[in-house]
C-alpha cells in the first residue's frame, strides 16, 4: 500500500470512528476553543461573558441564551442552524440578529474543517463527550 493509500485509509477510518456519534467535545473541540478563543474568554467577564477554557467552557456554551442574539441559544444541540457560536464563526451572526466581530477576533477564522467539526458536533445533539 502506497503512502497516500494509508494516509487516505486513515482519513476514512476516521471519518467513519466520528460518523456515528459525532466529533468528541473533550477531544476534537476542547483543544480548538483552548488555543483560538480561551485567550479572549478566559474567566466569563471578558466579552461575550463565556469561559472557553477547557473546564468550563461546555457550560458556557450548551443551551446558554446568547447574549448578543436575544432569540438564540450560543449552542443549540442537533439544530447547528439555530446555535449562535456557528454563526460568530461562520462570519453569518450579523445576518441573523447578531452583533460585534466574527470569531475569533482579531485572528484568522477557523479553518473549514474545524467549522465543520463544530457543525458536526452541535447536529449530533452537542454532548459533553
Amino acid at each position: 500500500m502506497t503512502m497516500k493509500l494509508m494516509v487516505l485509509a486513515g482519513v476514512l477510518i476516521s471519518s467513519a470512528a466520528h460518523a456515528g456519534s459525532g466529533p468528541s467535545f473533550t477531544k476534537d473541540l476542547a483543544p480548538i476553543l483552548k488555543t483560538r478563543c480561551a485567550t479572549c474568554h478566559l474567566t466569563g467577564a471578558e466579552a461575550g461573558r463565556m469561559a472557553l477554557h477547557p473546564a468550563a467552557a461546555y457550560d458556557s456554551l450548551v443551551k446558554v441564551q446568547s447574549i448578543e442574539a436575544a432569540n438564540l441559544k450560543r449552542v443549540q444541540p442537533h439544530k447547528p442552524e439555530a446555535s449562535y457560536l456557528l454563526m460568530k464563526l461562520e462570519g453569518t451572526h450579523i445576518a441573523n440578529g447578531g452583533k460585534g466581530a466574527r470569531m475569533p477576533f482579531g485572528a484568522p477564522p477557523l479553518p473549514p474543517e474545524q467549522i465543520a467539526l463544530f457543525k458536526a458536533w452541535i447536529k449530533a445533539g452537542a454532548k459533553k463527550n
